[in-house]
């Protein structure tokens, strides 16, 4: 109901002749919403029988354009690529393209992040990072060069060697104690091929002191988050007679672990040059902040992409310059400075927002310039709870710090829900609000339950998934036809399948419209396009480890360049999922893997939201696995017997030890 209740505010002002229409401006973030946004206000204002003839829906970009183009009589030029996501993609992929052949340096610094500091070092708190677990519950995680590392600071010192060319022997130093049944933490140790150097590194040691002797060195993690354990390496090396050679195109092993893709590192960087425009925020700027972080941070993996970062910004300016054209962010940014300067007056007494969980900062700006004269109003609508466009620019904090932005300020709250049955209001509500940073509110709903409000169902391996989902699809239509379930509005039951990535639309059913199209309409979507949507059934056919979530969806180096970056853990995908399960007027069915459970399922199941069953009905009773996180002991027969084992083998090698037998004397 915002979009009602923001046309409806419209309709009152004009009604109560507090402002005219033409004095109303509402903003919407592209094309399509602001013609439905136009459309709505006009039926609305119509029905009303009132004069809305005036009042206007525009794009913000369409806004900005308009007060550059008539406070300085030229309109800026704004290339598609500029702003359609997709586009800029592929514009930024070439201009890396363009810097890695004119600079040796460029590319070097680009493959050196790509394939070593892709991944972040985990902070004081959070859960280790862990490729798989051996037979004793060990943890370990894949280098380059193929070992099985005991954690990510090994990891990131075994991977500079292998990028570097050094040959290296590498030796656990964490190890089991039978006499305590605990793992005790060891330094990890390297030695070093045709020399008698040997390096001992301790994780989790926030001294700052570092040993280096004529052929030993000791380092921790307070050295590996600076990166002086990189220069020390290099110079202990150095001493001993090895070169570095760095090389990107080194074979791999196959056992080894894959570096960050291109794209990936392309599509971080787009992210970031975004939410660095909006905030106004030059390179200096942002090299401050690095200074002024705390040390507990990887500040050198922070410092190497701000190195990246810094000629692909140029080069996206550059590329701007070259077509006499501006990006978005600095068309916002330029409009809300000549409203600022008073170099143009608006003619707005009252400024409206949709979706204003999705406003950048530059949006922000903007919306606070139009209204800084006197007896002028802002009136913003939106759901923090779904503020899932963090990639796009979208700054969540503009919203859950609005009186910050914008001085005193009335929130009322939208708590009443026309869509979901109360019992899948509260279970996403209590999922989402763990996040303190999001605004508190009670959603109640009016809506009848019809059937169960959630779901979850578990198969083998993730090839039974697609034959799941289409079992339960044949399961809804016999409940339609059978009079179990009543169909939707359209006649029908609208059922749709939301994927984490457009690959989850793998698990639809090819053939669902020749099996079902009588009593079903079946849709896929992923999550992130299925906001502002809804349908009776809600399918997520992948409720799987590093699948949803996608734990490395909010990278740290964001922080760079955003003031009030979302620290909760994996804060945006929580939002996401919450999106997900909101989307659905009845109920929400969720499909995982035994042994591959998501972490947000396992949250729901230990909170009491949702039993895991078969596809059968019958309750799911499993052990989890001590070790990793998600396998279950399964019973397992091998050439010597009956065994128990972890279900994630062969990634986790986890085997609960065998009681002893009876001593015979």
């Amino acid at each position: 109901g915002k979009t009602a209740t923001m046309v409806a505010k419209a309709a009152y002002a004009v009604d109560r002749g507090l402002v005219a229409a033409e004095q109303i401006v509402m903003l919407a973030f592209n094309k399509e919403a602001a013609s439905e946004l136009q459309q709505r206000a006009d039926q609305a204002f119509q029905r009303l029988g009132l004069d809305g003839d005036g009042v206007q829906a525009r794009t913000f970009h369409a806004l900005g354009r308009q007060i550059i183009g008539q406070a300085t009589g030229r309109f800026p030029n704004v290339p598609d690529w500029a702003v359609d996501a997709g586009q800029g993609l592929e514009r930024l992929a070439d201009l890396v393209d363009q810097l890695k052949d004119r600079s040796h340096a460029f590319r070097t610094q680009w493959d050196l992040f790509r394939l070593v500091f892709g991944r972040d070092l985990v902070t004081q708190g959070s859960a280790p990072v862990a490729d798989g677990w051996e037979a004793d519950g060990r943890g370990y995680v894949h280098s380059l060069n193929g070992e099985r590392v005991q954690d990510i600071e090994a990891c990131l010192v075994a991977d500079w060697l292998f990028y570097n060319g050094v040959g290296y022997r590498y030796e656990r130093g964490d190890h089991f104690d039978p006499g305590t049944d605990r793992h005790v933490a060891g330094a990890a140790s390297f030695h070093y091929a045709g020399t008698p150097l040997r390096h001992e590194h301790r994780s989790g040691t926030q001294d700052a002191t570092t040993r280096d002797r004529a052929d030993t060195l000791h380092t921790g993690s307070a050295a590996l988050r600076s990166g002086a354990l990189f220069d020390l390496l290099g110079q202990a090396l150095g001493r001993h007679g090895v070169l570095l050679d760095p090389n990107p195109d080194r074979a791999l092993p196959e056992s080894g672990a894959r570096p960050m893709p291109d794209a990936e590192l392309i599509g971080l960087v787009r992210t970031f040059i975004s939410h660095a425009k909006s905030n106004g925020l030059d390179v200096e700027d942002m090299a401050q902040r690095l200074r002024a972080m705390p040390e507990d941070q990887f500040k050198h993996r922070h410092r190497l992409f701000l190195a990246l970062a810094a000629p692909i910004l140029q080069a996206w300016d550059d590329a701007l310059a070259a077509e006499h054209a501006i990006d978005f962010e600095d068309m916002l940014n330029q409009a809300a400075e000549l409203l600022e300067s008073g170099r143009h007056a608006s003619p707005y007494q009252l400024v409206m927002a949709d979706e204003f969980q999705d406003a950048s900062r530059a949006r922000a700006r903007l919306c606070r310039a139009l209204v800084q004269a006197p007896g002028r109003h802002l009136f913003a609508v939106g759901d923090d709870w779904q503020s899932i466009n963090r990639f796009a620019g979208a700054d969540v904090s503009v919203m859950t710090g609005f009186v910050d932005w914008f001085g005193h300020g009335q929130v009322l709250k939208l708590e009443q829900t026309f869509r979901c049955p109360q019992a899948l209001c509260d279970v996403s509500s209590r999922f989402i609000s763990r996040n303190p940073a999001q605004i508190g509110k009670q959603v109640r709903s009016q809506t009848p339950a019809q059937g169960p409000a959630l779901q979850a169902f578990q198969v083998a391996n993730r090839d039974q998934l697609r034959d799941a989902v289409g079992q339960y699809l044949q399961q809804l239509q016999r409940q339609l036809l059978s009079g179990e379930r009543a169909p939707g509005r359209s006649g029908k039951l609208s059922v749709f399948v939301l994927g984490r990535y457009n690959a989850d639309r793998a698990l639809v059913p090819p053939d669902w419209q020749a099996r079902f199209g009588q009593q079903l309409e079946v849709r896929f979507l992923t999550a992130h396009r299925a906001k502002g949507a809804e349908a009776d059934v809600v399918i997520l056919p992948a409720m799987l480890e590093r699948s949803f979530p996608n734990t490395r969806a909010d990278d740290p180096v964001l922080a760079l360049a955003m003031p009030h970056a979302d620290t909760w853990p994996l804060g945006e995908e929580r939002r996401l999922f919450y999106v997900a399960l909101t989307r659905a007027r009845r109920t929400v069915a969720m499909f995982s893997v035994r042994g591959r459970r998501s972490a947000f399922l396992t949250e729901l199941v230990q909170d009491g939201a949702v039993q895991v069953t078969a596809l059968d009905g019958k309750a799911i009773q499993e052990q989890p696995c001590p070790a990793c996180d998600g396998g279950v002991i399964v019973q397992r027969t091998g050439a010597y017997g009956s065994f128990q084992s972890c279900s994630g083998y062969p990634r986790c090698q986890y085997k609960p030890r065998q009681p002893a037998g009876p001593v015979t004397r």
